[in-house]
């Protein structure tokens, strides 16, 4: 299991009081909607705007990590997300070892009505899948549209072809990031890149780039720990031999180390392409963030241009 994504979920026995004793479909604390809108939760914001493009004017989103400056490895729950997640109806999370502060605040606050999608388990994948970053592959989010447009179906019957037809509607929308994916893969095929993190390793398998960077020296970044002497020498060799056309790196979560290896990049002539871990915002959803993240690696291929920051 990834231990660097168990986030810790640190609720406060006064919050727990607070939220077992506040159990109700009243939309108490100011959260929810009298209006008759579903109340949705997303574990992340990519997976939250997606709950908005299907539910539209039935839904009220709300999302637990938004912010692309923030550690999501380190993110702590309080008793606001369990107040948020008392009131969903329905709750979409990655799964994957990735976002466990959600299951330990499920089971603070039950509901046998609330409609529940891992993505991981959407998508057939078990316990010990290695890369978390599920939204990253292609046909991660025309699966997790359709599961939301079923369940907010069920929640409300009279609105099914309302959600249908949103659901296909994103699906479409997919088109130009497919599309991009398709060119890329056909004119730059086997591209050599390195990358600190498999933040975006379902991407970049994608289009077709070859990932030079050991699995070791990925995995144990993403889970906090010290990669080995002969990994971080391997990685080196990447830029100072000039064996990779660019360096994908976590811009989220940083450290002395994988800075090291930006600058490393930077100085051997080698342009960067930071990728992010929650949407960026503002000015995206998640079609045009994929979109953009494939045109900073064909920018970094084509033009040598780095992208660091969306």
């Amino acid at each position: 299991m990834l231990s660097r994504y168990r986030a810790r979920a640190v609720v406060l026995l006064a919050g727990l009081a607070l939220l077992v004793s506040g159990c109700s479909t009243s939309f108490a604390f100011g959260l929810g909607d009298p209006g008759g809108r579903i109340f949705a939760v997303g574990a992340e914001n990519e997976y939250a705007n997606v709950i908005q493009q299907v539910g539209g004017k039935y839904v009220q989103v709300s999302a637990i990590l938004s912010n692309p400056n923030t550690d999501p490895h380190n993110f702590e729950a309080s008793a606001a997300v369990g107040r948020l997640l008392n009131q969903a109806q329905l709750v979409v999370q990655n799964g994957a070892g990735y976002d466990t502060f959600m299951n330990t605040i499920e089971g603070a606050v039950p509901s046998s009505s609330r409609k529940l999608i891992v993505v991981q388990n959407l998508l057939g994948l078990p316990d010990s899948t290695p890369n978390p970053h599920l939204w990253y592959q292609p046909g991660t989010m025309p699966a997790v549209a359709n599961a939301i447009a079923a369940d907010l179906a069920a929640i409300q019957p009279a609105h099914t072809a309302y959600f249908k037809a949103n659901a296909a509607a994103f699906d479409r929308s997919l088109t130009a990031w497919n599309d991009a994916i398709a060119a890329f893969k056909a004119r730059y095929p086997g591209t050599p890149v390195a990358t600190t993190e498999p933040v975006a390793d379902y991407l970049l398998q994608a289009i077709g780039a070859v990932n030079l960077t050991p699995w070791a020296f990925q995995a144990d970044i993403m889970n906090g720990t010290d990669p080995s002497a002969q990994d971080v020498a391997a990685e080196r060799n990447l830029f100072t031999r000039h064996k990779v056309k660019a360096l994908v790196y976590n811009q989220q979560v940083t450290d002395p180390l994988t800075e090291s290896f930006v600058s490393l990049a930077k100085a051997n002539g080698i342009p960067v392409a930071g990728v992010y871990e929650t949407m960026p915002q503002p000015g995206y959803d998640y079609q045009s963030w994929m979109l953009a993240e494939v045109q900073a690696l064909r920018n970094a291929i084509t033009s040598h241009t780095s992208t660091e920051h969306l």
